[in-house]
């Protein structure tokens, strides 16, 4: 009966997502529509939707699954790197983008870049376009696989059906509805995240008997409460969490800069005087809920003890929690279903935004531009639609095998981005002196830096004790980036005329 009465909420909440791109479908009547939303979401939606789309499964089972195996240090200085990147990416690029994008007439990052430096070869275009696909496809396939994963774990559904039955509702409701469907089911999801994480938090401190039985039982482990040591339950000592792992944590927060997802979302707000209102809407919860995944995992280690779990998989507490809940009686079970929900949510909010933003650079940014130039409105739009399709198999290939690492590819992806498209962004953004060759210059070598730092040097490190190839590749690649971007731009010819009157007319804008 618990069973029944869990899959039975989550197949009410999945309905109602369907239904939310159904009805938003209609008021699709061109590509912008589809791919930004025609420029109308309001504050809140903004907000609550980018930063749903950001956090994904990684708030509800990596930040507590990490803060109950090795204690505070990890999880704090990732959710500080994370919190600090919210925020500035909401201050300083925000509201710039918003009126650079509008004043150029771009739709998607790819055209942005293109745009503001007036390539008309289509380089900048191509290679942002392909960066978006290279790590982006992956990226989705990890989340249809989380989601394949929750399933399988919970209910024992064959891993391979839940993967296919949970990418066609994620698929309908983005193809349908497209961006503002991506944007509003995010909100929604943003919603149902808040409410599974109070319910666990208030379910598990009462559990284990309240937060003074918490802390008196991790107080004692060697390095679990401190921010410069991490604890090691296999020998039940504390490890050095030196400068060297500090900065890569810190390091996450840069990501932001380069995230098509979320930048998006400050290229379709109304108005953008309300970006203010957004940015605090969003600061906020990122820093309680955050806050409150970590404090789950403390509080995980005593739940597990009180009730006699033995939990091999660290990331799946709030699973367990949620199980036991749903076992008490039936408003129990129909809360857990809420719980799994918000699982679900966190991945699926994460996955349609980033279906959308490899779809739209397929489709407008390079079969547009370099195949059918001269495709009707109507024709583009059931492009754009079959393209959210074909990413959507492709996509399912990746998360195809059920040992794929999850975790692994959302880190590998964040960085690729970061390096990518974050110093490109500060640079066309605040930099006049920026070129097109410059930019192109600086997306390349920060990509390729990412990937080589992850798959070459990282290793070597690790082999021959070097300690400092073991940072985080985002940190080495974005300033390789940067710097590659800044004396490029020096030697190659200063922008034309109109490039920079553009530069200066969004100065006034951002004045005005």
């Amino acid at each position: 009966m618990t069973d029944i009465l869990i899959i039975a909420t989550i197949v009410v909440y999945m309905i109602f997502m369907l239904t939310i791109g159904a009805v938003l479908s209609k008021k699709n009547k061109s590509t912008d529509d589809y791919y930004l939303g025609g420029r109308r979401l309001g504050p809140f939606v903004t907000a609550m939707s980018a930063e749903a789309s950001d956090m994904s499964s990684w708030l509800l089972m990596g930040l507590p699954g990490v803060a109950l195996a090795t204690g505070l240090a990890d999880a704090f200085w990732t959710a500080v790197g994370l919190a600090v990147g919210t925020y500035l990416n909401w201050l300083i690029v925000a509201r710039r983008l918003r009126i650079y994008t509008e004043l150029n007439n771009s739709a998607t990052i790819p055209a942005f870049f293109s745009n503001r430096f007036k390539d008309k070869s289509g380089l900048i275009l191509a290679i942002s376009a392909i960066v978006i696909i290279v790590f982006f496809v992956p990226y989705t396939g990890s989340g249809f696989a989380a989601i394949a994963k929750l399933f399988n774990s919970l209910f024992g559904v064959d891993y391979h059906v839940a993967l296919v039955v949970g990418a066609l509702v994620v698929v309908f409701y983005t193809a349908l509805g497209g961006f503002l469907a991506a944007s509003t089911t995010d909100f929604v999801q943003s919603i149902v995240m808040t409410i599974a994480l109070i319910v666990v938090v208030v379910f598990g401190l009462k559990t284990s008997s309240g937060i003074d039985t918490v802390v008196n039982n991790v107080k004692d482990l060697p390095g679990y409460l401190s921010l410069t040591a991490m604890y090691d339950s296999a020998t039940n000592a504390s490890t050095d969490y030196g400068f060297i792992k500090i900065a890569s944590m810190l390091a996450w927060g840069l990501g932001y800069f380069g995230m098509p997802h979320v930048l998006l979302r400050f290229m379709a707000i109304n108005d953008e005087k309300k970006l203010k209102l957004s940015r605090r809407i969003a600061a906020v919860w990122v820093v309680i809920s955050m806050a409150v995944a970590i404090f789950i995992g403390v509080v995980g280690y005593t739940f597990v003890k009180v009730k006699g779990i033995d939990l091999a998989d660290s990331e799946r507490i709030i699973i367990e929690i949620s199980r036991v809940l749903g076992d008490t009686n039936w408003l129990g079970a129909i809360t857990a279903g809420l719980i799994v929900s918000g699982i679900l949510a966190a991945t699926m909010s994460t996955a349609d935004s980033q279906l959308l933003a490899a779809a739209s650079s397929m489709s407008e940014n390079l079969v547009h531009r370099f195949i059918a130039k001269n495709m009707s409105e109507k024709t583009s739009m059931l492009v754009a639609r079959a393209t959210v399709l074909v990413i959507s198999l492709v996509s399912l290939v990746f998360a195809w095998n059920p040992g794929s690492k999850v975790f692994d590819i959302v880190s590998f992806a964040w960085a690729g981005f970061g390096a990518a498209f974050g110093p490109v962004m500060l640079c066309a953004l605040f930099w006049k002196r920026t070129t097109k060759w410059g930019a192109f210059a600086g997306m390349f070598t920060g990509g390729v830096t990412a990937i080589v730092w992850c798959y070459v040097l990282k290793p070597f490190g690790a082999l021959h004790g070097i300690t400092v190839l073991n940072i985080y590749e985002l940190l080495p690649a974005f300033i390789v980036g940067l710097v590659t971007i800044i004396v490029v731009s020096l030697l190659t010819k200063a922008p034309d005329k109109d490039i920079t009157d553009e530069f200066d007319k969004v100065n006034e804008l951002m004045k005005a």
